[in-house]
């Protein structure tokens, strides 16, 4: 498939502050130069509501790959970190789950990790986390506000991914946003 033939989507954020932590991802989805779809639901809670999942990537996969952690929060107690881990690992060795084409962030009230099928866990080093087509424009203004704002961690998120909306042709203002804490 060309380039310009594929789909693209989405910028997801998480963003922690205050002892909250708040997960939003715009709504559109992009076939070469389409918008298919401006409101896809791109955030879920798992886990009892104690945790936020957001992906970026192919829908049926991000389904999967949610039901997958599920299993896994289930399985580890709510144990972020090691259903993470546990995730990583089965996605990387089992020959279906290998082929997914999708990027996870997920958060409970203490922790925020980006999991990918390359094998990555990945701890964000600061406060925000960002994936997805304008990931890189939220995730900067994200730290922007965190640095000099009295914003709190649901504004930053809104905030930062329309920011990425007014630059990423693939993130559109339908925002749905999650918090915990």
């Amino acid at each position: 498939m060309s380039d310009d033939m594929k789909f693209h989507s989405t910028t997801i954020i998480a963003v922690r502050k205050d002892g909250k932590v708040a997960m939003a991802g715009d709504g559109q989805v992009t076939f070469g130069n389409t918008v298919m779809k401006n409101n896809a639901r791109k955030i879920r809670r798992l886990h009892e509501n104690k945790v936020l999942c957001g992906f970026a990537g192919a829908s049926a996969d991000a389904l999967t790959l949610f039901d997958r952690f599920e299993v896994k929060l289930k399985e580890y107690s709510g144990d972020l970190m090691r259903a993470a881990v546990e995730l990583t690992k089965e996605w990387r060795m089992d020959r279906a789950l290998r082929r997914l084409d999708a990027i996870l962030l997920v958060a409970d009230i203490s922790k925020t990790f980006l999991i990918s099928g390359s094998g990555d866990v990945i701890e964000p080093a600061n406060d925000a986390i960002a994936i997805g087509s304008g990931g890189n424009y939220a995730y900067a203004a994200a730290l922007a506000y965190l640095d000099g704002s009295n914003f709190t961690a649901p504004e930053i998120a809104e905030r930062s991914l329309k920011v990425a909306g007014d630059i990423c042709i693939y993130t559109n203002m339908h925002i749905m946003l999650e918090e915990l804490g």
